[in-house]
């Protein structure tokens, strides 16, 4: 079975999701061959109309699961996706952000190499933050590669695919509420990751 759950966090991204939307479903749609694939997005306690606009856009595109959530800040709503996707029997997981920072016609690069690999982590060649966060992402980086051997360009890169059964192994070992989670997903899978 190839289930693939995309699961995108979402806050306050009236401006951005619909076409974020857009712009995946038919990725979702292209691996639903099985019928068992969906495309998930975690509102995570928004203030706009991001949960409504999704719970909009879900009447006309049945792979779309609108899921909502108090605010408990990014690293909370994809744990509260990956857990969904997880018990509604995803054999892939994929996570990407909702700002548009990211091209879903690069998933398919990632999909070529699930049997390969556990997890598949992307690298934006271009970002859009400020400086500011430029700084701590390289700050971080630096520090994952002195102290925990981790090589990577991108320790926040909004563009992962994980095996389902791998991420099942490593779920219960991260931390469940309020903090940043793919710096702590890094560190932990570059150990025994293949």
């Amino acid at each position: 079975m190839n289930s693939l759950y995309i699961v995108i966090p979402a806050y306050n991204e009236e401006a951005n999701i619909t076409k974020t939307i857009e712009d995946w479903y038919p990725v979702i749609e292209s691996h639903n061959s099985e019928g068992n694939s969906r495309l998930v997005v975690v509102n995570d306690g928004s203030k706009d109309n991001t949960y409504e606009l999704l719970l909009q856009l879900a009447k006309t595109r049945p792979l779309l699961i609108p899921l909502t959530k108090k605010n408990g800040g990014h690293g909370s709503a994809v744990i509260f996706g990956y857990k969904y996707a997880l018990e509604s029997g995803a054999s892939y997981i994929f996570q990407t952000d909702s700002d548009g920072q990211t091209d879903p016609n690069e998933f398919e690069g990632f999909w070529k190499l699930r049997e390969q690999y556990d997890a598949v982590f992307g690298n934006r060649n271009r970002r859009e933050d400020g400086k500011s966060r430029i700084f701590v992402e390289k700050t971080l980086c630096m520090i994952l590669r002195l102290y925990f051997r981790v090589r990577i360009p991108d320790s926040n890169a909004p563009f992962r695919l994980m095996n389902a059964d791998y991420l099942s192994e490593y779920f219960p070992k991260l931390p469940s509420e309020n903090y940043n989670l793919p710096n702590v997903m890094i560190t932990t899978f570059g150990e025994n990751t293949r």
